[in-house]
């Protein structure tokens, strides 16, 4: 299951619906992150949308399904992992990819959606409010452990680890927030 999870993981849908729609490769324009953020700043909301919603997919396929084959909470836990470094390090491309918050957020949904909720409200709220995605990002999945502890204790730890994961991967993030120099989204591509 880890192996079939980071190779579902490691699916750029972002570089294959730019690719298909004759847009540039979000690799290498941009912020040059092959995510459904990047995708938006070269096209529009529905583009965006069809790679949210595939990196969705490819976080939550491996998790349900090793969920109802009776896995315990540490090896969803890594099984969650390693699709989100399938997305972060793709062995189909080069090992070059993306942050892995919308997989993070697939990986996570199978906990349940009262969970999925918060983390959706706030990262629109954070990003409306700022206008950047990075962090809403960073504060989202910093805020995951404590809401998974609120509702679903018994997987506090697996979230942790994706947590970690996803904050250390936004370190440069992390660097231009502090330096001012992050980019912004537009407010009126923010949902």
């Amino acid at each position: 299951m880890v192996v079939l999870a980071y190779l579902v993981g490691s699916i750029s849908s972002a570089i294959l619906i730019c690719k298909l729609l004759g847009l540039p490769d979000p690799r290498t324009t941009g912020s040059k992150n092959p995510g459904a953020t990047n995708v938006l700043r070269l096209s529009n909301k529905l583009t965006a949308i069809s790679v949210l919603v595939f990196d969705v997919l490819k976080g939550g396929l491996p998790v349900w399904g090793a969920y109802f084959l009776g896995f315990e909470p540490w090896a969803l836990g890594i099984i969650g992992v390693a699709a989100c470094l399938g997305h972060m390090y793709p062995i189909f491309f080069d090992f070059k990819g993306g942050k892995a918050v919308a997989t993070a957020l697939g990986v996570l949904l199978p906990l349940g959606f009262g969970l999925g909720g918060l983390l959706i409200i706030t990262w629109v709220v954070v990003a409306k409010i700022t206008r950047y995605s990075s962090l809403a990002a960073i504060i989202t999945v910093s805020l995951a452990p404590l809401y998974t502890w609120l509702l679903k204790p018994l997987y506090v730890y697996p979230v942790i680890m994706i947590s970690v994961l996803i904050i250390f991967r936004h370190k440069d993030n992390i660097y231009r927030l502090l330096k001012g120099e992050e980019s912004k989204i537009s407010s009126t591509k923010i949902l």
